[in-house]
């Protein structure tokens, strides 16, 4: 029984971690997809200005 116990206790913690780095996965990739698209417009910003507005 306390084998069983301590399986439990492992998976729970596998669980926990999976948990926490598909969190962490999620919020970095949502701030890098931002962080993309922000550079995105500023260069197609940047290109408009300069073919257009200088």
């Amino acid at each position: 029984m306390e084998i069983q116990i301590q399986n439990i206790g492992y998976y729970i913690f596998i669980l926990v971690v999976i948990i926490v780095a598909f969190l962490i996965i999620k919020k970095v990739t949502t701030c890098l997809v931002k962080s993309i698209v922000l550079i995105v417009l500023a260069a197609v910003l940047g290109y408009i200005y300069w073919m257009y507005l200088r």
